[in-house]
């Protein structure tokens, strides 16, 4: 960890506690600042052990005055929006509002390899770090794939890396946080309702590469306009990416085989992962990891090898010459219609969820490469009603993942995939997408 003064003697409230606060507040605390956390919760596990750090707990609440006390920084939870009273009062005052990877670029001898897009950053960041551990960077992963990255950086050495999966949620709170190689994997609308505008989360995005400098390495989808025009006004060196074709820049793809700067690198018979959508994720990836260093083979053997991060597009089994895959993490209907692109039918598709209302037109074109849908959850109705009108020829009501994997392993045929992939949120059933996974693996292996 880098020896830094910044924050001795400095105030600093920590906004909400979870992984991440508790993370932020152990770590300024040990660099010499004054913590205070809040949190509206009314009991956290993480309280004691701060308190016994010294660190002020306040919780049940945000007092209206909380600003009075003269922070100089505030530390806040990705997930709380700027409109909170709290961060809307710390901006309009001038005081800097940081998620802890701003801390994290702060403190880290080790260099960072940041992961970022609206979709396929788990898998990206995933397969980067198998490529760098084969590789024999003794690399780390952090961020928002589930370690806080403060609290990997506070432990790197100078001799690894840190490979960091980045929300805008994350990315938004930073200040001058510049990693050595971006990634940014797509952009589409998504979480309008946090930043206001598709614009606004396009800037939050750019905060990857923002502060980046000729000597840092931005690789970028060559193949979305928007992200191309971002990645116009970086700095980096850029590698663009992209699945039109072969082409002497960069990494490309073409039916056959992937190329890095024109020369072919593999075959895409070699390829383990599923999916256009995945390709994405693995020129990305692949060109991140021959950028650091890693050998050509520790790539090929990931590649040869890796069948996906849990509950994205996860192979589970192959049970009486059927293929079970695991894409809980699906919970819209872009993602769901990245799943049924990647297999090319036919598909028995599990599908439902908490209804927000959305539309599942963007699977239209996929629905002929469906033949059996089970529906569940508050969408089921509504799904009924589209799978009809796309003439799926079975359409089967389930209460529950372990009922819908019943009816879909009776449901299938010789050489069928059997797709868990919601196109919606579980938390009309579930707490979370992992549970909702997790309970289909389980159903599958007991058949």
């Amino acid at each position: 960890m880098k020896p830094i003064h910044q924050f001795e003697g400095r105030r600093v409230l920590v906004l909400g506690l979870a992984k991440s606060g508790s993370a932020a507040a152990r770590l300024l605390s040990r660099l010499g600042a004054d913590v205070t956390v809040n949190d509206a919760r009314r009991e956290d596990p993480e309280a004691a052990p701060l308190r016994e750090l010294g660190v002020e707990v306040i919780l049940g609440g945000h007092p209206e005055n909380l600003l009075d006390r003269g922070f100089d920084y505030v530390v806040k939870n990705p997930g709380i929006r700027y409109d909170h009273p709290v961060v809307s009062q710390a901006v309009e005052a001038g005081i800097p509002v940081w998620t802890e990877v701003e801390l994290a670029y702060l403190i880290s001898e080790a260099p960072l390899l940041g992961v970022t897009g609206s979709n396929g950053k788990t898998t990206t960041t995933t397969l980067l770090y198998h490529m760098l551990n084969i590789g024999g960077k003794d690399p780390l992963i952090a961020g928002n794939i589930g370690t806080p990255s403060c609290l990997v950086a506070a432990e790197a050495g100078p001799d690894q890396a840190i490979v960091i999966e980045l929300s805008s949620f994350q990315l938004m709170g930073t200040d001058r946080f510049r990693p050595k190689i971006a990634i940014w994997t797509n952009l589409y609308e998504a979480h309008i309702d946090y930043h206001g505008t598709f614009g606004e989360y396009g800037e939050a995005k750019f905060n990857i590469t923002r502060n980046q400098m000729p000597e840092d390495v931005l690789i970028y989808n060559a193949d979305q306009k928007a992200v191309t025009d971002y990645a116009k006004r970086s700095h980096a060196r850029k590698i663009p990416f992209t699945l039109a074709g072969r082409t002497d820049e960069g990494i490309s793809a073409d039916g056959e085989a992937v190329y890095w700067y024109g020369e072919k690198l593999l075959e895409r018979s070699a390829i383990l992962l599923p999916g256009r959508h995945n390709l994405e994720n693995i020129l990305s990836a692949t060109a991140a990891a021959l950028t650091y260093g890693s050998p050509l083979e520790a790539v090929k053997d990931v590649l040869s090898s890796f069948s996906g991060v849990r509950h994205r597009t996860q192979f589970i089994r192959e049970w009486k010459k059927r293929r079970f895959y695991n894409d809980s993490k699906a919970t819209n209907t872009l993602a769901t219609k990245s799943a049924l692109e990647a297999f090319g039918g036919p598909v028995v598709l599990l599908a439902g969820g908490l209804d927000r209302g959305h539309s599942f037109e963007e699977l239209r074109p996929f629905m002929d490469r469906v033949r059996d849908i089970v529906i569940f959850g508050e969408t089921a109705g509504r799904l009924r009603e589209f799978a009809e009108s796309c003439g799926v020829a079975g359409i089967h009501d389930a209460t529950d993942i372990e009922q819908a994997t019943e009816i879909a392993a009776r449901a299938s045929r010789e050489g069928d995939t059997i797709l868990l992939s919601p196109a919606c949120a579980s938390w009309d059933q579930y707490e979370s997408f992992e549970v909702r996974g997790d309970r289909f693996i389980e159903a599958v292996r007991k058949l």
